[in-house]
C-alpha cells in the first residue's frame, strides 16, 4: 500500500507530466505508401505526427524515430502486428509531445519552435528490413527500409527540403535507427543544410550475458535474416563484417561522416534486462529483483554491472576521438532520456559537469560547445533518476 508521502509524490509527478505534455499532435498516415509496398508488419500504411515550427525555427527540423524493440521470428512478429508496433491501425490518433518534442521554451529551450516530427515505428527492424515476398499464411510484411524512405520523402515534400537545420533523433530501437540512417539522412538533404544525428539509448553492446552466451548477437542475427536487412545496413560496415555485427553501433559509428551525439546510460536498464541478464540466462530469476530496482541488487550483481559499464565505455571510447561527436554517458539506471521531461530538462534533471541533457545536446547542435563527458561509476551521481519497474512492465525479449 502507498503511504501518504508516496501518494503525494506520485500526484506531483503526474501533474508535472500533464503540464509538460500539454500538446497533443494528430497522426498523419502516408496514404501513397501502400502502393509502394512501404508498409507496417500487417500491411497498413506508416504514420507520423508533425507539429509545425514557427519564428526562428520555421526552417529547422527535428525528426524523432520511435523505439520499441524488434521481432526476430515469425511468432513474435505475428504477435507484434496486432499492436501499435506492427500496425498503424492500433496507433493513437493524438500523441503527446513533451521533452525534446515540447513546443514550450521552458521545457525545450533549443527546439521548441522547430518543426518536430515523431515517426511511428511499426516494422520491427529499426527501419532496415526489405523482403518483397509476403507469405499469405501470415501476411507479414518486412518493409522497414521502405517505410523509412517514404516517410522521409513526404517530409521533404512538406518543407524539409528547405531545412537550414535538421536533426535525426531517436530512442532505443529508434536511437539505433537514427545512427544507422544518419548518413543516408544527410544524403537526402541539400548540401547547405546543417545535419546532425542524436542516438538516445541506441548504443546496444555486443557482449556475453551472465551465463557466458552471446545472446544479443544471436538475436540480432535472427532480426537481420528475417527482415532482409543486410542490404540496408551501412556499407562502410557490411564491407568489413557480417550484417548482424553491423546492427551493433560499436562497429558502425566510427565510419559515420555526419556529426553524431551519443546519449546513453552506462547502466542502461533495457540492456541490463535483455543483454546482460536475459531471461534465458537467468532461469531461476536471481536477477529479477535487481532489474526492477538497482537498489535491490546484491554486491555481486553490482560488480557484474560495473564490469558491463567498463565494457560499454571501452566500446564507446574505442570509436576514437572526434571533433564533431558529442557524448553524454551518465551512470543512471534508465533507458531513453530525451522523451521524458524530468530527464530531458527539469529543475532536478540528471546532470554531468553541471549540464543537463537538453543543454548538452542544444550546445552541440548549435555549435556553442562540444560536450563529451562520461560519468563516474554508480552510485556517484546523486542527480540520477533511476528507473523503478514493476513485474508487469514490458517483458524482456
Amino acid at each position: 500500500m502507498f503511504n501518504f508521502k508516496q501518494w503525494l509524490i506520485l500526484l506531483v509527478c503526474s501533474l508535472v507530466i500533464m503540464k509538460a505534455e500539454g500538446l497533443f499532435v494528430n497522426i498523419t498516415f502516408v496514404r501513397n505508401a501502400v502502393a509502394k509496398g512501404a508498409v507496417c508488419l500487417d500491411g497498413s500504411p506508416p504514420a507520423y505526427h508533425l507539429d509545425r515550427g514557427s519564428g526562428t525555427g520555421i526552417n529547422s527540423w527535428l525528426i524523432q524515430l520511435e523505439g520499441g524493440g524488434w521481432c526476430n521470428n515469425v511468432t513474435n512478429c505475428i504477435s507484434r502486428m496486432h499492436t501499435r508496433l506492427g500496425s498503424s491501425k492500433k496507433m493513437v490518433e493524438n500523441l503527446a509531445f513533451s521533452a525534446i518534442l515540447s513546443n514550450k521554451k521552458q521545457y525545450n529551450p533549443d527546439f521548441y519552435n522547430w518543426n518536430r516530427v515523431k515517426v511511428r515505428y511499426c516494422d520491427g527492424s529499426s527501419f532496415t528490413g526489405d523482403v518483397q515476398a509476403v507469405n499469405p499464411a501470415t501476411n507479414l510484411h518486412f518493409r522497414g527500409a521502405r517505410v523509412w524512405l517514404v516517410v522521409m520523402q513526404e517530409l521533404l515534400a512538406k518543407g524539409m527540403i528547405n531545412a537550414e537545420n535538421a536533426v535525426l533523433s531517436g530512442c532505443s530501437a529508434g536511437g539505433l535507427a537514427s545512427l544507422m540512417h544518419c548518413d543516408s539522412f544527410r544524403a537526402l538533404l541539400p548540401m547547405g543544410t546543417k545535419v546532425k544525428c542524436l542516438s538516445d539509448a541506441g548504443f546496444f553492446l555486443n557482449t556475453r550475458d551472465v551465463s557466458g552466451v552471446q545472446y544479443i548477437k544471436s538475436y540480432f542475427e535472427d532480426v537481420v535474416t528475417l527482415h532482409g536487412s543486410a542490404k540496408n545496413l551501412p556499407r562502410s560496415c557490411t564491407s568489413r563484417l557480417t550484417p548482424a555485427m553491423c546492427f551493433f553501433p560499436q562497429y558502425v559509428a566510427r565510419q559515420i561522416r555526419t556529426p553524431l551525439f551519443i546519449l546513453n546510460a552506462a547502466y542502461d536498464s533495457w540492456q541490463i534486462k535483455n543483454i546482460l541478464a536475459p531471461r534465458a540466462a537467468d532461469p531461476y530469476g536471481k536477477w529479477q529483483s535487481c532489474q526492477l530496482d538497482i537498489k535491490n541488487c546484491h554486491p555481486s550483481q553490482i560488480k557484474v554491472m560495473q564490469d558491463f559499464r567498463l565494457e560499454f565505455l571501452s566500446a564507446v571510447i574505442g570509436l576514437g576521438r572526434s571533433s564533431s561527436r558529442g557524448m553524454f554517458i551518465d551512470s543512471c539506471y534508465t533507458h531513453c532520456q530525451t522523451e521524458t521531461q524530468t530527464s530531458w530538462f527539469w529543475q532536478d534533471s540528471p546532470i554531468l559537469n553541471r549540464t543537463t541533457i537538453a543543454k548538452a545536446v542544444g550546445d552541440w547542435v548549435y555549435d556553442r560547445t562540444l560536450f563529451q563527458k562520461i560519468d563516474c561509476p554508480y552510485p556517484c551521481n546523486p542527480t540520477c533518476h533511476h528507473r523503478v519497474f514493476t513485474p508487469l512492465d514490458a517483458p524482456p525479449i
